[in-house]
C-alpha cells in the first residue's frame, strides 16, 4: 500500500511511501529476537555507554532532526528543537540511573534472604503517535532499552520520516537491530501483536485506540502500557498570581497548537477572579503569532491535517451553536495550510463538545465556579485522569486539593510537563501503566523472586 506524506502548513507533497511486506516485518523480528539474546547479556554500564552515544548524535543532528519534524506535523521549530533537546537528556538521565533503578533488591524473611531481580521480557513493539513525533518515541524506548529489552516502532504514518531518522539515530549510536522501526498498516500490528515473540506492548494514542491494543494484548497475555487521552482541568483560585496563572495556562494550552494531551484543556477559575483571569488569558492569547513554523518567532502553527481542523471547527461551531462564547479566534485562517485561530470561549457547560470530548487543538475553554469544593468536582467530572494544575499561593491548601484530584500527576503553580526522573501517566481512560523514572523502567521486565538461604 502506498500513502503520501503532506507538509500542514504548505499543503505540499513532502513523500509517497510504500508499507512494508508482512516477510519483510517478521525479518525483522527475527533479528530483533537475535539481538535481544545479545542486548540482554551485556552489562548494564555497556548499555549505559550505548545511551550516551545516544544523545551524542541527536545534539549532533538536532536542527535537522528538528527541521523533519516541523515539516511533517507542523511543530513550531522552536518547539521541535526543544523536543529533540529533551530526548537527548532523556538518555543522559537513564545512562546515569538505571543501575541504581534496577539494583536488586534483598528482603529478609522468614529467616532466609530473598533476592528480587528485574530482567528484561524481550521484544517490546512501541505504537506511537504524530504529535511528538521524536519524544515520544525517546521515552518508551529509552527506559526500554536501558532494561535490556530490544524494541520495534510502528509510528503514525504522518510522521513517517521521523521515524525512519529515529531508526538512523540509534543506528548510528550502536544498536544494530536492538531499535527498529517499521512501516505496515493495522492488520499487521495485529498479527505483531499475537507473535510469540513480541512480549509486550507500548500504545500512545486515542482512547479507541487503546481499546482496541489492550484487547488484543488481553486475549494473547501480554503486558501492555496504555497511554491515551486528556482534559486536564487547570484550576485557579483567588489567591493566585493570576497574571502568572494566565501565561501558563496560554502557554499550556497553546503549545504544540494545542494537540497535547497533557494540555491544560478546562481553566476553571473561581468568579471573584474571572474576570481578571480572562481578560489576562485573552490578552496573552491575541499576542500569539501564528504562521510559519520554521519561523522560529512563530508561536502558533498548523494543526496536523485537513482532518484534524475540520474536527475541531465541528467541535467550536457545536458549541457555539449550544450557546458558548467566543472571546477571540473561532476561525480557520484564509491561507494555505491547515492553520486555526487561538481561541478563547465562555459560557460552556459539559454538555458542550468542547468539554463532553478532549479537543486537539489551540481552544481554551474558561468555567466559573463559587468555591473550592465546585472546583474539585468539576475537576474529577470527567472519564480522564491524566493531570491537572493548581494555581494558589497557599501550598498547603494546594496539597489538600491536590490529593482531591483524580490524576496520575498534579502541578502547582506551574503546567504539567513531563520529566524523565518522574513518573508519568494517567488514570480512568488516560490509560494504564508508568512511563519514566525508575517505575517506567520496571514496566517491561520480569520481576524475579529467588528464594536465597
Amino acid at each position: 500500500m502506498r500513502f503520501k506524506t503532506i507538509n500542514p502548513a504548505t499543503e505540499e507533497l513532502i513523500k509517497e511511501y510504500e508499507t512494508q511486506d508482512k516477510e519483510d516485518i517478521f525479518k525483522i523480528v527475527n533479528e530483533a529476537q537475535y539481538a535481544f539474546n545479545d542486548w540482554k547479556s551485556k552489562d548494564i554500564s555497556e548499555r549505559a555507554k550505548y545511551m550516551r552515544k545516544l544523545s551524542q548524535v541527536l545534539r549532533r543532528g538536532k536542527n535537522e532532526f528538528a527541521e523533519t519534524i516541523t515539516t511533517e506535523m507542523g511543530k513550531p521549530i522552536k518547539q521541535s528543537l526543544a523536543e529533540v533537546e529533551k530526548c537527548a537528556w532523556t538518555a543522559e538521565i537513564y545512562a546515569e540511573n538505571s543501575e541504581k533503578w534496577l539494583e536488586e533488591e534483598i528482603i529478609q524473611a522468614d529467616g532466609k534472604k530473598h533476592i528480587v531481580m528485574f530482567e528484561p521480557l524481550g521484544i517490546i513493539l512501541s505504537i506511537m503517535p504524530w504529535n511528538f513525533p521524536f519524544w515520544q518515541a525517546f521515552r518508551f524506548a529509552i527506559p526500554a532499552l536501558m532494561a535490556g529489552n530490544v524494541s520495534i516502532l510502528k509510528h503514525s504514518n504522518m510522521v513517517t520520516g521521523c521515524s525512519l531518522a529515529i531508526e538512523s539515530v540509534f543506528k548510528d549510536a550502536g544498536f544494530d537491530n536492538v531499535f527498529s522501526s517499521i512501516i505496515t498498516e493495522h492488520e499487521t500490528v495485529s498479527e505483531l501483536i499475537k507473535h510469540n515473540s513480541v512480549d509486550g506492548i507500548s500504545l500512545t494514542g486515542s482512547v479507541s485506540a487503546g481499546m482496541k491494543i489492550a484487547s488484543l494484548a488481553g486475549q494473547h497475555i501480554k503486558k501492555c502500557v496504555l497511554e491515551l487521552g486528556g482534559s486536564d482541568p487547570f484550576i485557579v483560585f483567588d489567591d493566585a498570581d493570576i497574571e502568572s496563572a494566565a501565561k501558563a495556562g496560554v502557554m499550556s494550552r497553546m503549545l504544540n497548537t494545542g494537540q497535547s494531551c497533557i494540555s491544560a484543556k478546562r481553566f476553571i477559575v473561581v468568579k471573584s477572579k474571572e474576570k481578571e483571569f480572562t481578560e489576562r488569558f485573552v490578552e496573552f492569547t491575541k499576542n500569539l503569532k501564528t504562521g510559519d513554523p520554521m519561523d522560529e518567532n512563530t508561536d502558533i502553527g498548523p494543526l496536523v491535517s485537513a482532518r484534524q481542523r475540520d474536527e475541531l471547527e465541528e467541535q467550536l461551531a457545536d458549541s457555539v451553536n449550544a450557546g458558548a462564547m467566543l472571546l477571540t479566534g473561532g476561525r480557520r485562517l484564509s491561507r494555505k495550510g491547515f492553520f486555526f485561530e487561538p481561541t478563547v470561549v465562555i459560557n460552556v457547560n459539559k454538555t458542550m463538545r468542547v468539554l463532553s470530548e478532549e479537543v486537539f487543538g489551540p481552544v481554551a475553554p474558561i468555567i466559573p465556579v463559587k468555591d473550592e469544593n465546585e472546583a474539585i468536582i468539576l475537576a474529577n467530572d470527567s472519564e480522564f485522569g491524566l493531570g491537572a494544575s493548581i494555581w494558589t499561593r497557599d501550598e498547603q491548601k494546594a496539597l489538600n486539593i491536590a490529593e482531591k484530584i483524580n490524576a496520575g500527576c498534579v502541578f502547582i503553580n506551574s503546567l504539567v510537563k513531563s520529566d524523565p526522573r518522574v513518573p508519568f501517566g494517567g488514570i480512568k481512560k488516560s490509560g494504564i501503566g508508568r512511563e519514566l523514572s525508575h517505575y517506567g523502567i520496571k514496566e517491561f521486565v520480569n520481576i524475579k523472586s529467588i528464594n536465597s538461604y
